[in-house]
């Protein structure tokens, strides 16, 4: 029997546009789906409950709940959801590449201190604004908090800005800031003096970098470690990637009123100026 996401790929084609919105939801969510009824999927697939009915009908459920029943089972057996199975099998490039990805990913996991990931999270939804610094290969990781976290809260700053020196961004910043380094290897010198600088002020400072950068951690109240190994030549950021994506959420949950709101708001404008292509 095949599962879900198979059939999802097999009959895409044949989707009316509104059963696509649900197909493509379910593919970016695949995760949480069990925990959303067929009311919650309609809503935020931005679709009717009825459209959610005829999809499910179409794929070969009687009802929404038999998806989410073999859903469970599969998980409770520990069979993966979505994966292709026999790729990711034996000693093949992207067999050693999923293993490491796997890897990187349990350990950051286990390298967590919940204790400080939870007085970040209170930082960054408490402090008057929120500087993340990023050079180099870190810049992507900086930007892309900086853009999540911008729709829960204001005053997110990405720094430096292109061009630009360090000094005239960061003489303003205070204890009543949070700072946020985005610092993997290959660093450039200037990230020890500028983190030395801010800690002398002290500047809540949450440092991001691989595990070994442990010579980084004098300097700052909080220390995340993403490792960034990789099966060839080139570092890994999927790891730290993702570290972001639960740092961002977890923000979001302590927040969730007025992130929502100010979500909705931005939301609201995107309409209004015709700015992102609708599904």
């Amino acid at each position: 029997m095949k599962q879900l996401d198979e059939r999802l790929r097999a009959t895409y084609e044949q989707l009316s546009p509104q059963e696509q919105r649900v197909a493509a939801f379910i593919v970016d969510h695949f995760d949480d789906l069990i925990s959303y009824n067929s009311a919650e999927l309609a809503r935020l697939s931005g679709v009717s409950k009825a459209t959610v009915s005829r999809l499910f009908k179409r794929l070969g459920y009687d009802r929404y709940k038999d998806m989410r029943e073999e859903l469970r089972t599969l998980r409770q057996s520990g069979m993966p959801l979505t994966e292709n199975r026999d790729a990711v099998q034996g000693n093949t490039l992207l067999a050693r590449h999923y293993k490491q990805e796997m890897a990187n990913l349990t350990q950051w996991i286990s390298l967590l201190d919940t204790q400080q990931f939870a007085e970040v999270v209170t930082a960054l939804n408490t402090s008057k604004r929120v500087f993340i610094i990023g050079l180099r290969n870190s810049w992507p990781v900086a930007m892309h908090l900086r853009q999540q976290l911008l729709q829960i809260r204001s005053d997110v700053w990405l720094l430096p800005q292109p061009g630009q020196t360090l000094a005239e961004e960061v003489v303003d910043i205070s204890e009543h800031d949070c700072v946020i380094a985005i610092a993997f290897r290959r660093r450039p010198r200037i990230i020890k003096p500028l983190l030395a600088n801010l800690h002398k002020r002290q500047v809540p400072l949450l440092v991001m970098s691989e595990a070994q950068g442990s010579g980084l951690t004098p300097y700052c109240r909080w220390h995340f470690a993403a490792p960034l190994d990789s099966v060839s030549a080139f570092d890994s950021y999927s790891s730290a990637m993702s570290l972001v994506n639960l740092l961002s959420n977890a923000v979001l949950h302590e927040a969730l009123s007025t992130g929502r709101q100010r979500i909705h708001h931005i939301a609201e404008l995107y309409a209004e100026l015709d700015e992102l292509e609708q599904r």
